[in-house]
């Protein structure tokens, strides 16, 4: 099983209990949880706080926590130490049989080395620079004012999205993106049937086209039959998220504006 928490593309974080329940399914089914929690540094809230799997399975107690097979993932490349531009990782594995253990370091060891920026920036993001170091004060500050904005971001564009017409968007809880669900008309949809394109994507479409907002259509993630979504990111800058935003709802409100009082295409 995997999860993926921050999530992506819904931008959720996993309670205790969340966690809790899925660590106990997996050891009643004997099933290995690969867990991705890359955007762990990237929390916008205060009540739901990043916990990783592998604490709390350890805090469950025997027999789980000795015999649930756990693989943690982390990277500098998500969160705001490698921006996506650097790459380098790791993964930890807690419970795996140590014949797996050998067989995983043996195609570890017949790889490419990782580029050295990578190790740098990994190295750095395991161990941070701390009270005392010449930079610390310089990187708590920067780190500050990066997730600051991030936090602002997220906000800006849940409240846009919540504006627009037939659009419902919970908050970017933590990660980078953002979920929408698109209540898209009976008209809309029909237009989409005939263009030859799933509905969300048909919307995608004619977004981009009209302003150059590229998103990526919910249909891709097995959303649940008959609901629409997209997804996007809130990573533009913060000082373009306003008119970003008021570009979408323009865009929005009169695409829901055609297709409920259906005329025809040829707007669009």
């Amino acid at each position: 099983m995997v999860i993926i928490n921050p999530g992506n593309p819904t931008g959720q974080c996993l309670s205790k209990t969340n966690l809790r329940e899925l660590l106990k399914f997996c050891f009643e089914e004997n099933l290995v949880l690969l867990a991705d929690e890359v955007y762990q540094q990237n929390i916008y809230q205060d009540e739901r706080p990043f916990i990783s799997a592998r604490k709390i399975l350890l805090g469950m107690g025997p027999p789980m926590s000795k015999e649930v097979q756990l693989v943690s993932f982390h990277t500098v490349s998500k969160g705001y130490w490698g921006e996506c531009g650097q790459r380098g990782g790791y993964f930890e594995m807690t419970n795996l049989p140590p014949e797996t253990v050998d067989e995983i370091y043996k195609v570890a060891s017949i790889s490419l080395s990782p580029n050295v920026a990578g190790q740098i920036f990994l190295g750095l993001m395991v161990s941070p620079p701390k009270p005392g170091d010449t930079s610390y004060l310089k990187f708590t500050a920067e780190s500050k004012g990066i997730l600051d904005s991030l936090r602002r971001r997220a906000r800006m564009m849940t409240d846009g999205f919540n504006s627009c017409r037939n659009v419902v968007c919970n908050f970017t809880e933590g990660a980078m993106y953002s979920f929408p669900q698109i209540r898209l008309p009976p008209n809309a949809i029909e237009a989409a049937k005939k263009a030859g394109k799933v509905p969300d994507v048909f919307y995608c479409i004619k977004l981009v086209e009209a302003m150059g907002i590229s998103t990526v259509p919910g249909s891709g993630f097995g959303q649940k039959e008959g609901v629409f979504h997209l997804r996007t990111t809130i990573l533009p800058a913060e000082e373009d998220m306003p008119a970003i935003m008021a570009s979408f709802k323009k865009f929005n409100d009169e695409f829901m504006e055609q297709y409920e009082d259906y005329r025809g295409y040829s707007r669009m």
